[in-house]
């Protein structure tokens, strides 16, 4: 009886995460199929803008306009949950890391930390995005396949980058929670891949971050440890020491060495 129980609450979340990710693909295929009618209209001439309940006298325009309505609320959510599924949250951390082991806490700035994430994600992701409109976009926008079909074939891009960076330890951990039974890695639901991900790349970063801070680190002791065997035990070792870190990392070439450390990471 609690088997049965627990395998219908693995399946009602199981059934909002599909819910949930077809909304968010949804998204995406309402931005592109609304911009080409946005331009297919703006040259015909005629642009029609309706907002409110005026006009939907049919049960169907009514349901149109509610389906309008969850999409633009899921637009609040979309970016975030993007971000998490893709390599952005390596790569901010990484950074996050860099500036602090350097000691500059404003420098750069939270702004170009996270635009430089971005344009790295872009940079990083291209192919994935780039065989999500071949395979299921542009067949779509055809009318070649229906909407069910081209958010399925959407999500097998993004679920085969999402696995190959995820440690097989992180599935088996919420494949056991979910209690499901053994499943082929791509046939695994959304709802296992993700947060599978979400946590290997956690732990990636950290150890990159790790290996970021050994050799300032080193810096800081070598200082600390002079200035204390020449008495001078008053002066911040970080007045000698933040100097020293900036032109080893100038030295060296470090945003070069972080930044293609990074994209290889990801087998790019």
């Amino acid at each position: 009886m609690a088997s049965s129980a627990s395998h219908r609450s693995a399946l009602n979340r199981r059934g909002t995460f599909r819910f949930f990710w077809r909304g968010l693909l949804g998204v995406v295929l309402f931005l592109a199929l609304g911009g080409a009618q946005l331009h297919a209209q703006t040259n015909s001439g005629s642009l029609n803008l309706n907002i409110g309940l005026n006009g939907l006298e049919k049960p169907g325009d009514v349901d149109s306009a509610i389906k309008v309505l969850a999409v633009m609320t899921l637009l609040t959510l979309a970016p975030s949950i993007i971000l998490l599924m893709t390599c952005f949250t390596r790569i901010v951390i990484v950074l996050s890391f860099v500036r602090s082991a350097l000691s500059v806490q404003g420098t750069p700035s939270n702004q170009i930390i996270i635009g430089l994430s971005l344009f790295l994600t872009f940079f990083i992701m291209s192919p994935v995005w780039q065989r999500m409109d071949h395979e299921a976009l542009t067949p779509y926008r055809a009318g070649a396949i229906t909407g069910q079909e081209a958010l399925d074939r959407a999500a097998v891009p993004i679920r085969g980058f999402m696995l190959k960076q995820t440690r097989p330890k992180d599935v088996e951990l919420f494949v056991a929670m979910a209690k499901i039974a053994p499943t082929p890695a791509d046939q695994l639901p959304l709802s296992i891949v993700i947060p599978s991900f979400i946590i290997s790349e956690l732990r990636t970063a950290f150890q990159m971050g790790f290996l970021l801070f050994m050799p300032f680190i080193l810096i800081d002791l070598i200082v600390a440890t002079v200035l204390m065997s020449m008495g001078m035990m008053m002066m911040p070792p970080m007045t000698i020491s933040l100097p020293l870190k900036i032109l080893l990392f100038v030295l060296v070439d470090g945003w070069h060495l972080i930044v293609s450390s990074i994209v290889k990471s990801f087998g790019t």
